[in-house]
């Protein structure tokens, strides 16, 4: 059985554009996302907001490294949103410009709105669905039951922002609910990371469950 490996990864992109590290609120997962991918192999890789492409990155870069067969999408409009708030251009710019130097192969980025992009994926073809889009209540749950049929048989949720309780932020809600019924965990630092698995739990997960507290434990101190 494959076991868990803890990396010490180098993300090329903080060479690039170390700001993109310095202002995201996903910087606590990213050696998580990195180890999750290469113990997971996916095929496909789908974000639903990507913003400046921090979360992004780090599944690219796991994928580059280890010379996997796996296409990683963004979903974005790179409009911005209430919470985010409204942005110009630059924040697409960024984000093409970092992939274009150093993911050419891994990334696509699809400039759409969420249910606009849905028609380019099968169903049962996304091996991790990393959803971080507009983060209200009824927006989580509805990206979640539109996108659950992309996800495949042994595929992987992630949830950002569980433990965000301000202004309207509904997604600790959602999570609190959806966590009672799948097999899941969750890291609660860097506003809170869900890890859902809707239609089942692969084999190899075994050992991660049953060692699921170290796990939580090693990230949470990155």
């Amino acid at each position: 059985m494959d076991s868990w490996i803890f990396h010490s990864p180098i993300f090329e992109f903080d060479g690039t554009k170390p700001s993109i590290r310095q202002h995201s609120a996903w910087k606590g997962h990213a050696k998580f996302a990195y180890d999750l991918v290469q113990f997971v192999k996916p095929k496909k890789i789908v974000e639903l907001g990507t913003h400046f492409g921090f979360s992004f990155f780090c599944f690219c870069q796991s994928v580059k490294d280890h010379n996997l067969s796996c296409e990683c999408f963004a979903v974005d409009t790179w409009q911005g949103d209430p919470h985010s708030g409204l942005y110009s251009n630059e924040v697409f710019d960024t984000v093409h410009e970092v992939v274009q130097k150093h993911y050419q192969k891994e990334a696509k980025m699809l400039r759409k709105s969420f249910d606009e992009a849905i028609q380019n994926f099968e169903d049962n073809t996304i091996d991790i669905l990393h959803i971080d889009g507009f983060h209200t209540f009824e927006a989580v749950l509805h990206d979640y039951n539109t996108w659950l049929p992309k996800v495949s048989i042994e595929g992987i949720v992630l949830i950002h922002d569980t433990e965000v309780r301000i202004q309207d932020f509904g997604v600790y809600k959602f999570w609190e609910g959806i966590k009672q019924q799948l097999p899941s965990f969750e890291f609660i630092h860097s506003h809170g990371l869900g890890v859902l698995f809707p239609k089942g739990c692969n084999e190899k997960f075994k050992s991660v469950f049953s060692d699921l507290t170290n796990l939580q434990n090693h990230y949470s101190n990155e």
